[in-house]
Formats: structure tokens, C-alpha cells, sequence
């Protein structure tokens, strides 16, 4: 038996580049400078992703602003006062909102791909939002000129351009990042959100028949400074929808889960045969460290539920969504992911 094992996207930047991409946004430094602590961060991240182990990586996220807004920083037809997201903790986080049409992004994912592959010796994996979490830019009231049937088409076409051009340079996997699907179930309890969300997604992914086992979605109750913006909302409710989608794989946070039992079922009477299902072993924003063992006893946990061969290992979230979060350090991270690497190999070894 051999486990695919695969990292969700982020980790935390350095504070050199942290400072650096604070510095740019007030207009302290110029591009050039951030993108020198920039180029350093990511073949460092590179460097130590490799050192523990990971047969298929990513850049580490280092260079994007936050995984869900690089596709429109630095667009002139946004206002900053958008979607809120409230988290746990009392924190926020703040969408911007499409002032004019029409939409365009301003920077595609296979950019940072591109970036990394003169660093990488292993095969990569790319993250890109999803369309959903881009349609919370368009405002309730209709933009003049602009409708919003002409926005999803806009927005549908940049998406699928997104995923094409990560595929198309060379990513092994190309991984839609859903955070917004459980929070959509807070938003609005009756599910027809998350219906809507679901069906724009599929828009998207109904374009690569031949590359579905390439595609993948993640899913959590988000993560940003250590806390979650829905993990009070039972995933019972998501779980039915979200395998609806037209993904070959599926990246579910589990670990931080307290009855995971319960979900492994939910995921056994819901997934198609043809889904493989990466279960996170590892929890990103709690600061204590798993052991091999412990992950590797979540796996066998698992194999009683879904199939062993459809099984794969990843962490509940990325660790650094957002790029000013410093919650969680470098070293642990890396840590965390090598502990997942080690515990997947033992419970392969066991199987």
C-alpha cells in the first residue's frame, strides 16, 4: 500500500517578507526589493518542503497577498469595503467589492508555478480560488452596465483560464481552494447558497473532463491567526453537496474534527468510487505537535471507513493563509508536515 500524502497550499512567510510586503503596500519600498524577499522565501520554503519528505509540493503560497484575493490585487475598479468575514477569535477579514465592470484578473496562480519550478526538484502542486469565493466580490445591488450574468460569465472564464494555465505549465495537481463552502451554510442554513456556490464551481470544472484526476478541492472551517471563521457548522451539511462536485480529489480537514468517526461515515455513504479522499491528519492552527503514530493511527482509523486505495494524507488547512499571519512559526510548520510525511509511510508500512 502507498498513500499519496499532499500539503494544502501556505506557510507562514518570513517576518523579513512579511515587513517587506507591509513596506510595499504603504509605498515604503519598490517592487523590485519585495520581490528579492520574496524570491529568497519561496526557494527556501522549497528547500525545507523537500527535507521532509513531500513527494509533491507547493511554493509555500509566500509571494500572494492571501490565497483567496491574488487573482485582483492591485485592480483599479475595486472598492475595499466588501464581504466581512468574522472568525471566531473577534478578528475579521474584509473582501473587496467590484466597483465596475468589467471583471478581469490581474495576476493567473501559474505565475508563482512558473516562479518555483526553477527551485524545485519535485513535482508541483498549484492552489487557486475558488469561482465562489471570487463571486462574493460582485455587490447585492447591480452594478450599472454590468450585470451580473455578464459578471459569472467573465468570472467563469478567468477561473477555468486559471486552472488551464497551472495545468498547462506543468502542475501535477491543481487544487480549488473552497473555505467559503462551510461558511456558506452559517450564512444561509437552508443550503441553497451552497447549492448555488456548487453549481458556479462545476461551471468551472465541467471544462477538463480528460484532467479530472488532476483537480482537486479543499475544504474547512477556515483558518487565519488560530482561529476558524465555521467550525460550529455541522459538516453533515456540506459534506452531501460538496461531492457533487466534478473533482477526482478531495482535501477535507478532519484532524481538528471532534467526532471524526461520524464524518469518516458521512464521507463512506457520499463520495463516488472514482473520488479519492485526503483526509487532514495534521491541524495547522492548534500549536501542538502530532506524532507519527498518532497520524498514522488517524489513517487506519480511516482505512475502516474508505477504501485504503482511495485514501491520501494532507493538513486540515494551509498554515499561513493570509500573508501578515505569523500565528504559527516556519519551523513548526514544516515540523507538522514532516510528521505527516513519517505517519503516512507507517501506516502504509502497517496496511
Amino acid at each position: 500500500m502507498n498513500f499519496e500524502t499532499e500539503q494544502i497550499g501556505s506557510i507562514p512567510r518570513p517576518p523579513e517578507l512579511v515587513r517587506a510586503m507591509r513596506e510595499f503596500a504603504a509605498g515604503g519600498i519598490d517592487a523590485s526589493e519585495v520581490a528579492y524577499y520574496g524570491e529568497q522565501a519561496v526557494k527556501a520554503t522549497i528547500a525545507e518542503l523537500e527535507a521532509t519528505g513531500s513527494p509533491v509540493i507547493t511554493d509555500g503560497e509566500q509571494t500572494k497577498p492571501s490565497f483567496a484575493t491574488y487573482p485582483v490585487a492591485g485592480l483599479s475598479n475595486l472598492a475595499p469595503d466588501g464581504v466581512i468575514i468574522p472568525f471566531a477569535d473577534g478578528h475579521t477579514r474584509q473582501l473587496p467589492r467590484l466597483a465596475s465592470g468589467p471583471f478581469r484578473y490581474a495576476r493567473y496562480a501559474s505565475s508563482y508555478a512558473k516562479a518555483a519550478q526553477g527551485f524545485a526538484a519535485k513535482p508541483l502542486k498549484q492552489a487557486v480560488i475558488s469561482a465562489s469565493a471570487l463571486g462574493l466580490l460582485y455587490p447585492d445591488r447591480e452594478i450599472p452596465g454590468y450585470p451580473r450574468e455578464q459578471f459569472l460569465e467573465d468570472l467563469i472564464r478567468e477561473a477555468a483560464t486559471d486552472i488551464r494555465q497551472c495545468l498547462d505549465a506543468g502542475c501535477v495537481k491543481v487544487q480549488m481552494d473552497f473555505t467559503e463552502a462551510r461558511l456558506s451554510l452559517k450564512l444561509d442554513p437552508t443550503g441553497a447558497l451552497l447549492q448555488q456556490f456548487i453549481d458556479l464551481n462545476n461551471r468551472v470544472l465541467r471544462q477538463f473532463p480528460a484532467e479530472k484526476g488532476r483537480l482537486g478541492v479543499h475544504t474547512c472551517p477556515g483558518g487565519d491567526r488560530d482561529a476558524t471563521h465555521s467550525a460550529d457548522v455541522d459538516y453533515a451539511g456540506l459534506l452531501p453537496a460538496l461531492f457533487q462536485l466534478e473533482a477526482g480529489n478531495f482535501y477535507l480537514q478532519l484532524a481538528s474534527e471532534p467526532d471524526r468517526k461520524r464524518v469518516l461515515g458521512i464521507i463512506r455513504d457520499h463520495s463516488r468510487p472514482e473520488q479519492k479522499i485526503f483526509i487532514g491528519v495534521t491541524d495547522p492552527i492548534h500549536p501542538r505537535l502530532e506524532t507519527e503514530e498518532e497520524i498514522c493511527g488517524q489513517i487506519l482509523e480511516a482505512a475502516k471507513y474508505i477504501p485504503a486505495e482511495r485514501l491520501g494524507t494532507t493538513d486540515d488547512c494551509g498554515f499561513a493563509p493570509f500573508s501578515d499571519d505569523l500565528s504559527t512559526s516556519r519551523s513548526l510548520a514544516f515540523e507538522k508536515i514532516r510528521a505527516r510525511v513519517g505517519g503516512t509511510m507507517l501506516a502504509a508500512g502497517r496496511l
